[in-house]
């Protein structure tokens, strides 16, 4: 590696951490303002003076502890203050700044540039012993030790008596960890909400636990795992402390100086802790007062600098005593302590129930007094709830999402709600008139219901009514006009020579043909007899069953072959294929199946995925597997059909390729409405298409239901009218279709009659 990419990588890692520490110290996680500080330095000439003084005529607000600390990564880090000096081209055009060695050194090691202090000379033995002596015998009071200041007190060591000195700092150890105070610690383990630390500096182990909100500032990480690992070392500062459970905080501190960045939150000094003490003395001497004989000073036992203290001390139980005399009840036993606002509430409405003696809470005789607080306690509200839903809450509230099995109607009286409900009321009579009829029937005939298997509510009509309606079924009348015939008459056949180019050139390509072009049973064939499916299957998604097998058939009958063998499909829990198939109708979602398995379909040369506007969840799946493996597979060709126009999304999505537009067959459409709405839509439909059967000529109609039930008590209503015409009338064949129907039922609506 070359010295110029040691400099930048150099470079790059003091960025790094300049812009670590001012995350750690303002939150802002941001490069270009680190750059703008290292170039602030340069520009100072590495000069601290004048290194604070442009930070402060920016107004960055940064103390002198973190400004020193950024100047010393920058003089321990950068390429220019390394002690083996590079030359100016592999820096930059910036000139090394001269920076004297032992300023350096002062600048980078702050602790060790400290002068030292002279160590006081040790109390002798016999001065020890004689000032210990003077303290037994009373000479001396130990005050006077005590006037001494702690730091004092820790430079007059004892003799030495065999204890180790090898000069090396001792640790302080705490016997138990003390509030808000930091700790070096290290990770003993890690879950999801946080982290385990154990404190060093701790008598015994102790473990804390940091929270994942307290790990860093700024963002909340989701798994304490993203930042930590188990034994990193860490600082962390104790923010809670009950019994064995500690809490800490690593954001309170910084990781690497170990300054307190929450300096508010700190432990006191030894003059707050000594005025805590003082208050809790008084706060005891308050609570037990001595008495009036004890009150009296002896001046001949005392020395004016302790008599002065102690009338000041008789001065202040006087006072006490005096207060106490005042509250009679405090002088018999009451507490003293200051009720909070809700502890008054209660109490005042305690005392107003009658369960407690106001006498025994003189504090709160002015509130029971007061005739304005007696009329708000008194005072009675009315409150008024409006359920009404909220504009900008639409559909969010429990009134909105909450589920009733109650039908809710928004216009009773309306057309529409009258039109359901009366062909609603005719399918009920229909179900009713079944039953009752089956109800007759099993009435009228004996049966040993003690077999198994039979079923009571049967019914031999139904089965009589099924083939009524679904069978006798006219002989499939064969075409006058031959296959090939056909097949040239269709509009795809003139565009072959093109659309077989435009596929070899391209691998994807859009196809938008109309409903009748032959887009769906002429390109597979077209891909065969190209040489397509010498190397693989040539595949064809259908978004419904009934669609592959029907398809399949036909194209098995162009071509000549018995279904199964060069044709073939497969749909949910019917696979007609063999291994001699060339073409392959599948559902879109046995497609999917096959790319989970199989993600590169390298069984198939081509796959077409038909009626792709229609946008079922399998087919747009298909179009995220097909992408990846169109990539892994140059041979492979992909061709997506559409009957609508709007094709140019898909082609944006299989990057930008070319739209193939064949037009179709176009039948007119002629729409008429009726003069007024009908009270009852099923029985109007039922009339029209009696209408047409009986004065348009031959030819078949397709009546839109709502469900199961109005199909096939609209097959049952046309049969029984059509039957009571007489023989006379020309044949209606009726033909129910809906999901549940199995598919050999369904294919025989789109059979020729």
């Amino acid at each position: 590696m070359a010295d110029g990419d040691l400099v930048r990588l150099e470079l790059l890692n003091l960025v790094a951490k300049i812009t670590q520490e001012i995350n750690n110290y303002i939150g802002f996680n941001d490069k270009t303002l680190a750059e703008f500080v290292i170039s602030l330095h340069e520009q100072s000439n590495a000069d601290l003076p004048t290194f604070k003084q442009k930070l402060k005529d920016m107004e960055a607000g940064f103390p002198d502890s973190f400004v020193e600390n950024v100047d010393r990564l920058i003089l321990t880090m950068h390429p220019k203050h390394k002690k083996k000096a590079r030359s100016s081209d592999n820096v930059g055009d910036a000139a090394p700044a001269t920076v004297p060695d032992a300023e350096r050194k002062r600048r980078m090691f702050p602790g060790l540039a400290i002068q030292n202090k002279e160590q006081q000379d040790p109390v002798s033995d016999d001065l020890f012993l004689k000032e210990l002596g003077d303290i037994v015998s009373g000479r001396k009071k130990p005050a006077d030790t005590d006037r001494l200041s702690p730091k004092q007190r820790r430079r007059s060591p004892s003799p030495k008596r065999g204890r180790r000195d090898d000069g090396r700092p001792r640790r302080e150890i705490d016997e138990r960890p003390v509030l808000f105070k930091i700790y070096n610690g290290k990770v003993s383990g890690i879950k999801d909400f946080g982290a385990f630390v154990t404190l060093e500096g701790v008598a015994g182990r102790v473990e804390g636990m940091v929270h994942v909100s307290n790990i860093q500032g700024g963002a909340r990480p989701n798994s304490a795992q993203d930042l930590l690992s188990k034994g990193q070392s860490v600082k962390v500062k104790v923010m809670s402390a009950a019994g064995t459970r500690i809490g800490l905080s690593m954001k309170d501190v910084d990781q690497i100086t170990g300054r307190n960045l929450t300096p508010h939150l700190r432990i006191k000094s030894e003059a707050e802790l000594e005025e805590d003490r003082r208050k809790a003395a008084r706060a005891a001497d308050a609570a037990m007062p001595l008495p009036s004989d004890q009150l009296e000073v002896d001046p001949a036992k005392y020395s004016s600098s302790e008599l002065e203290e102690a009338l000041h001390n008789l001065t202040l139980q006087a006072e006490i005593i005096k207060v106490r005399e005042d509250e009679p009840s405090v002088l018999a036993g009451q507490t003293t302590k200051r009720l909070t606002s809700p502890e008054r509430w209660e109490l005042k409405q305690l005392i107003s129930s009658g369960l407690l003696d106001p006498a025994d809470y003189p504090e709160l005789e002015e509130d029971l007094h007061n005739p304005s607080v007696q009329v708000k306690i008194k005072e009675e509200l009315d409150i008024e709830i409006r359920e009404d839903e909220p504009s900008f809450l639409a559909g969010q509230t429990k009134r909105t999402l909450d589920l009733s099995p109650v039908k809710i109607v928004k216009a009773p009286d309306g057309s529409l709600n009258r039109a359901a409900l009366a062909s609603a009321a005719l399918a009920k009579e229909r179900r009713e008139l079944r039953q009752q009829e089956a109800n007759e029937e099993n009435d009228s005939q004996a049966r040993d219901f003690s077999q198994p298997g039979l079923d009571s509510m049967s019914k031999d009509s139904d089965e009589v009514s099924v083939q009524g309606l679904r069978g006798n079924v006219p002989s499939r009348k064969a075409s006058a006009v031959p296959i090939q015939d056909q097949r040239r008459s269709l509009p795809i056949y003139k565009l072959r020579g093109p659309l077989l180019k435009a596929i070899d050139e391209h691998q994807v390509l859009i196809v938008v043909g109309d409903t009748g072009s032959g887009k769906t049973t002429q390109m597979v064939q077209y891909l065969a007899e190209s040489g397509y499916a010498d190397n693989g299957r040539i595949g064809c998604t259908q978004t419904r069953r009934v669609a592959a097998t029907l398809v399949a058939k036909r194209v098995s009958e162009e071509v000549g072959c018995r279904l199964g063998q060069e044709v073939g499909y497969t749909i949910r829990f019917e696979d007609c294929t063999s291994p001699e198939t060339r073409i392959k109708y599948m559902t879109d979602g046995m497609l999917r199946q096959e790319c989970f398995i199989d993600p590169l379909c390298s069984q198939y040369s081509v796959i077409i995925l038909d009626d792709a506007h229609e946008r079922t969840v399998a087919t747009d799946v298909l179009f995220g597997l097909l992408k990846k493996a169109i990539k892994r597979r140059p041979d492979l060709r992909l061709i997506v059909t559409s009957a609508t126009l709007d094709a140019e999304k898909f082609s944006k999505y299989f990057f930008g390729c070319p739209i193939f537009t064949i037009p179709g067959r176009a039948y007119p459409v002629e729409t008429m409405y009726v003069k007024e709405p009908e009270s009852d839509y099923l029985d109007a439909s039922l009339i029209t298409v009696m209408q047409i059967h009986l004065s348009e000529p031959p030819g078949d109609v397709l009546l839109f239901l709502t469900g199961q039930e109005e199909i096939d008590t609209a097959c049952e209503i046309l049969f029984e009218r059509m039957k009571a015409l007489g023989p006379k009338v020309p044949d209606l064949l009726i033909l129910p279709i809906y999901s549940a129907l199995p598919s050999g039922v369904q294919s025989r609506v789109f059979e020729p009659t």
